[in-house]
């Protein structure tokens, strides 16, 4: 057992950062130590945005995103189209589905997928205010964005079920051979789906 090189403090601040996704104890010392040296620079700032976010950041009512404002930004952005909705696993997919930028609709967020193993079942998940906004009438399209986990695709079915009295089309991410992919690099998963999802060329 290595002896501690640093005060309490610093421990603290390493014990910390170790608990962020992707940074084990090894990058949160590097992460530690960057701080340190720059703290004119970075301290000061990084220290009065976490503040301002702890005391400003709310769960939007509507989709379930994370913003400054309730309703959010984009559930009050007038230029989506409010037919269409996607239905995602977390916050973190949305915000990857709006970097792409391929659709201006909007969203709902699940907050995470049905898990029979892990003791998550539909009351645990946004799936009554799915059903509600969905029965108001103004939704035609839900498009399940769902991981192609077996939790996700067990929450597509669920979902698929639940809506299926209502006047909606419930559609689904394609999957397959990624852009720019190498068909000897990918699994036998993902080529089966890329084979049965094919399209006219």
């Amino acid at each position: 057992m290595g002896e501690r090189v640093s005060g309490p403090e610093i421990e603290r601040l390493i014990q910390l950062l170790a608990r962020l996704p992707g940074l084990g104890p090894r990058s949160a010392r590097r992460a530690a130590l960057h701080l340190i040296r720059k703290r004119e620079e970075l301290f000061a700032p990084l220290t009065e945005a976490m503040q301002v976010a702890r005391e400003k950041i709310v769960t939007c009512s509507v989709c379930g995103n994370v913003d400054t404002l309730d309703p959010c930004t984009i559930c009050r952005d007038e230029r989506r189209d409010p037919a269409t909705l996607v239905v995602v696993e977390t916050v973190a997919d949305l915000w990857a589905l709006e970097r792409a930028a391929a659709l201006r609709a909007c969203y709902h967020v699940l907050g995470g997928t049905l898990s029979p193993l892990d003791g998550v079942g539909p009351k645990d998940l946004n799936l009554a205010s799915l059903a509600e906004r969905v029965a108001r009438g103004e939704i035609r399209e839900v498009i399940l964005a769902v991981n192609a986990t077996v939790d996700g695709q067990t929450t597509a079915h669920y979902i698929t079920d639940l809506l299926a009295h209502f006047n909606v089309k419930t559609t689904r991410l394609a999957h397959g051979v990624p852009v720019g992919g190498e068909l000897d690099y990918l699994d036998e998963g993902t080529l089966a789906a890329a084979i049965r999802a094919r399209t006219d060329f």
